[in-house]
C-alpha cells in the first residue's frame, strides 16, 4: 500500500489544551479513529497536528469528539 497517496496532513488549533494530561487525552481521542495514521498535540502551541487518510478518517467525527473532550477546535 503507497501511503503518499493516501496520507494527507493537517493542523487545528485547540486552544483549551493547557498541559501534558491535555496532550494525552487528545492522542488517546483523535487515535481511536480510522484512517488515523498519527496524531501529535502541542501544549504551548495549542496546535494538533494530524496525518491520516481522507478516504478513512471522518474530520467531522474526529472535531465533535475533541469538542466532547474538552477541546474544540478552532475553524
Amino acid at each position: 500500500m503507497d501511503m503518499d497517496m493516501a496520507t494527507e496532513m493537517i493542523t487545528m488549533k485547540a486552544p483549551d489544551i493547557s498541559c501534558e494530561h491535555c496532550v494525552a487525552t487528545v492522542k488517546k481521542t483523535v487515535g481511536q479513529f480510522s484512517g488515523v495514521q498519527s496524531v501529535e498535540a502541542d501544549a504551548e502551541t495549542k496546535i494538533i497536528t494530524l496525518t491520516y487518510d481522507p478516504m478513512q478518517a471522518d474530520l467531522p467525527r474526529i472535531e465533535k469528539a475533541l469538542e466532547e473532550e474538552g477541546y474544540p477546535v478552532e475553524k
